[in-house]
This record gives C-alpha cells, structure tokens and sequence, in this order.
C-alpha cells in the first residue's frame, strides 16, 4: 500500500509485479545483484541519505530485526542515492549488518524503476518492498519521508508468504 500524499506514489511498483532487476554497488568493489537473492524472500529498503536522523533510526531497527527477518528466510538490502563510500562510512560507524547499496549513478535509475525516486529532492522516498522467493513484490509501501515506518508491516508481509491463508483470516 503507498501512501497517496507520496510525491510518486502513483507510479510506486504493485504487489504482484515481477521486482526489476537490478546490480548496484555494496562497497567500493563489490556489487550485489537482486537476482543474485532470488529463492530466499528480499526486503527492499529505499531510504533517503546517509546520516539523516531519520534514517539512522529506521536502519538501525532494521539492524535490530535481523533476526526477526531472518527467521523467514528473509535477507535485507536498502538503498539510496548515496555512495558506495558514504555508504561505508555510514554502514562502518552504525555497524550494520545488511548491505547498502548505492544508486549513484545513474543518480537514482533503480529507485526510478521502483517509482520512488523524489526527483524535486534528488533522492529516494522512504519505501519498503518484500519479494517472494521468485521476485514478486508480495507487499509495498510508501512512507512519509519524515516517518520511520518500522519493521511490522514487514514482519507481518513475511508471515503471509509462509501461510497465505493468513491473509484471508481477520
């Protein structure tokens, strides 16, 4: 679900979309493709830059989830439009443990991809996508750029993958 107040929220990526694929940088020499992660659930997070107080707070539950995540199955990427080396600094000094990736250049192609690239701002919405073990956007979401979203949502989109009768139960 995208919130309708998103600048591009009309264009963010639907549950039920094939997730395009993408190769982006994870450290200076390394890069990380997401067809690489296919046949394990991927949590796709978009994030607007490294160093914001917001930002630092949403990774850093995000950190905190991993082993939530990982009891799924799940693996975590999160993105923005930072550098490779900003995001090694950044991932460095918080002491993540999920990789950065950087859509640098061409500045913000995947976040475009995505529909979540703020273009009157040059960088990413705060975004969240869960894919299915083939890539298939299983859930989205869109938040307000000031706004930590959390990890429920997630979590909650996690669980449905394993029993998708729980999506029918109130």
């Amino acid at each position: 679900m995208s919130n309708p107040s998103s600048p591009s929220a009309s264009h963010v990526l639907d549950a039920g979309t094939l997730a395009p694929d993408f190769t982006l940088q994870a450290t200076p020499d390394q890069k990380i493709s997401l067809s690489e992660l296919r046949g394990a659930p991927v949590v796709i997070a978009f994030y607007p830059a490294d160093w914001s107080p917001v930002c630092g707070d949403e990774l850093g539950l995000f950190n905190a989830a991993l082993p939530a995540l990982h009891r799924f199955g799940a693996q975590l990427v999160a993105i923005s439009v930072d550098s490779a080396w900003s995001h090694a600094a950044y991932s460095a000094q918080r002491k993540y443990h999920f990789p950065l990736l950087a859509d640098f250049e061409p500045k913000g192609d995947v976040a475009r991809r995505y529909g979540v690239y703020r273009a009157s701002d040059g960088v990413c919405e705060r975004a969240l996508f869960v894919l299915d073990k083939d890539g298939v956007i299983r859930w989205a979401y869109v938040s307000p750029i000031t706004v930590n979203p959390g990890v429920d949502g997630i979590l909650d989109a996690l669980e449905h993958l394993e029993s998708p009768t729980k999506q029918d139960t109130p």
